[in-house]
């Protein structure tokens, strides 16, 4: 066991703010990982997680230096609130949504966030997945049938073909409208499902 794995987070911010620049490198050594893969999980994308995983990190030296850091003894949900804005502006400048599933499809039902949420980010996930059902209700049956089925009973297309009588294709580009009509409902009422 390395020396730095006895010293805590804040020992570390603290030591770097002094002037030690291995504090900041054993901090990054830590917590790499972790972030990291946050990153990839929401664009899946090494070169676009490597520019978003420097760029969180420049920040936070950046914050450290001007001595604004006043989280004590938070500093990963800190740097992790950091890379999750990047991510946003990543997607906000690229007018993508965050996170595509393997089809490449867009996925809107990914934006509902992850499942280590506090009470307050609880609130506001559940206000997202009222304004999500509630944005599902504008689509045709048909689409919003085969959406919910896919999204909330987590079927596969075979199983929904089985269940509606209509052909997997059938099924497929039901869905696909689905999210086509989701997004255009969400830039007519410039809703922004993010937080």
């Amino acid at each position: 066991m390395q020396e730095n794995e006895l010293i805590s987070d804040a020992a570390l911010v603290s030591s770097y703010i002094k002037g030690n620049e291995s504090a900041l490198e054993a901090l990054i050594v830590r917590h790499k990982q972790k972030i990291y893969n946050f990153i990839y999980s929401k664009v899946y994308d090494r070169d676009v997680t490597e520019d978003i995983f420097q760029d969180t990190f420049i920040k936070v030296i950046r914050t450290l230096k001007r001595g604004a850091y006043n989280e004590e003894g938070k500093f990963l949900p800190w740097v992790m609130r950091i890379a999750h804005n990047l991510v946003i502006d990543f997607f906000r400048k690229n007018n993508r949504m965050p996170k595509f599933d393997n089809s490449g499809e867009f996925n809107i039902f990914s934006v509902l966030g992850d499942p280590a949420l506090n009470a307050e980010k609880r609130m506001i996930k559940e206000q997202v997945d009222y304004d999500v059902r509630r944005l599902v209700d504008e689509l045709p049956l048909d689409q919003k049938e085969v959406l919910l089925m896919r999204i909330y009973e987590d079927m596969s297309f075979r199983e929904i073909s089985d269940k509606t009588g209509v052909s997997i294709n059938t099924a497929l580009g039901r869905m696909r409208y689905a999210l086509i009509n989701l997004r255009k409902i969400i830039e007519k009422h410039n809703i922004v499902l993010t937080h």
